[in-house]
């Protein structure tokens, strides 16, 4: 064999080597989805020295492995040789051609399209303003809170379980308690494919899947199970998952999502919250001898904590030493780390409507399905004063303390009017 044909043959069988070790490499990290992202927890510039969110981009690759650069390279080629138009009207054009009969005939009303597209840019500045608060506060030594500067590997996995995974889309989604989290779940379950309907095919439409089904872990992937799919690699797979998929969560402001979590939690007959956490309320702080061992009892008695002792039971220090919060009303920054991960997309409850239809837009699954709407007689921010008015203002004050990083994190003004006499 000539020395030509050798080299040839190694070329061949190099490439062949390369295109495998794509294949295999991308098969294990589990991804579909080619929006490729920043790194996860970088060390933010100070508030002073931020300008904008992509002023950093430049140092973006820094410590990144070649492979993941050359991975990076080869499905940038691929998604630029595939480019997806980035509105309906653009496919619409595509689909039909440009001389399309039903166009030419009754025409598109692009009016209306303009609007949105002006309500989109609107939201999207928002996004911008969000992100950059979060991660100049990150970035802030002066600010500063329980666990914020510990690293991503230091998070044990059972602090990991409130964020979802779908390796179909490459979506990551850390879901708070009381902010729409169900609806989302439903969202995820959809996406991912990871629950059958009766007749065996997975659910398209999250309003058809039963809550009870929605809140079954099993139905969800989520970081802390990583560990029985990937042992000793697992968080290696989380900040690989972390780099490329699309982050995001949905918050509210802090006050008002206790309030939410009270009513659901302690207004409405729920057997396991009255024995995990009515009974200790009651014994601790109520004047009552025997406390109803059953939700039924306590409600026909009118055996239930008031909304003041269940703010004693969250600033009593032996609530935190015998167990945890509750994730229903565990800080937000407890729940997703925002200062370990760097979120693509900071949702909120007060702009459900916008920010839920810009963020599947962006996503590229608008045309799949709309968000669910919201709930009627949802709490609203315009109940804080009447609820906290019986509330002595030092337990209101050192509430506020409590939860004061979730306030500043995501941009909610310190509640002044309750916070003073």
């Amino acid at each position: 064999m000539t020395k030509s044909r050798l080299f040839c043959l190694l070329v061949v069988l190099g490439s062949a080597f390369m295109v495998l070790f794509i294949i295999v490499y991308w098969d294990n990290v589990g991804t579909a989805n080619f929006n490729l992202h920043t790194s996860f927890s970088k060390s933010y510039p100070t508030h002073e020295s931020v300008e904008s969110p992509s002023s950093d981009l430049s140092t973006e690759n820094n410590g990144i492995s070649d492979v993941d650069r050359f991975l990076d390279n080869f499905l940038n080629f691929a998604t630029t040789k595939n480019e997806v138009p980035s509105t309906k009207g653009e496919k619409l054009v595509q689909r039909g051609g440009s001389n399309s009969f039903e166009e030419n005939v009754r025409g598109y009303d692009w009016s209306s399209r303009t609007k949105l597209e002006e309500a989109i840019l609107d939201q999207e500045l928002i996004q911008e303003e969000r992100k950059l608060n979060l991660r100049s506060y990150c970035a802030n030594s002066s600010f500063n809170f329980p666990f914020k500067d510990r690293d991503f590997d230091e998070i044990p996995n059972k602090e990991l379980d409130h964020l979802v995974v779908d390796d179909r889309h490459g979506i990551i989604y850390c879901y708070v308690p009381k902010v729409a989290c169900t609806n989302w779940k439903r969202v995820m379950i959809v996406l991912s494919e990871s629950l059958l309907d009766k007749k065996g095919a997975p659910y398209q439409d999250p309003l058809e899947i039963p809550r009870e089904d929605v809140h079954n872990t099993s139905n969800h992937l989520t970081f802390n199970k990583f560990w029985r799919r990937y042992g000793k690699f697992s968080k290696h797979m989380m900040k690989i998952k972390l780099k490329k998929y699309t982050k995001f969560l949905f918050v509210r402001d802090p006050f008002v999502r206790l309030i939410s979590a009270f009513r659901s939690k302690f207004e409405l007959e729920n057997e396991d919250f009255y024995k995990t956490f009515a009974i200790p309320i009651l014994t601790r702080y109520s004047n009552w001898t025997n406390v109803p061992t059953s939700a039924g009892e306590a409600f026909s008695s009118g055996a239930k904590p008031s909304f003041s002792q269940f703010i004693q039971y969250l600033l009593d220090a032996r609530t935190e030493e015998q167990r945890p919060f509750n994730e229903h009303w565990r800080q937000v920054y407890r729940l997703c780390h925002p200062c370990q991960i760097e979120y693509d997309f900071v949702g909120k409850l007060e702009t459900l409507d916008e920010d839920a239809a810009l963020l599947l837009r962006q996503l590229n699954l608008d045309s799949l399905f709309q968000f669910p709407p919201s709930y009627r007689n949802r709490t609203a921010s315009s109940w804080e004063e009447d609820w906290f008015s019986k509330i002595p203002l030092e337990w209101r004050q050192k509430l506020y303390k409590l939860y004061e990083p979730d306030f500043v994190l995501f941009g909610y003004p310190k509640p002044e009017n309750i916070l003073k006499v």
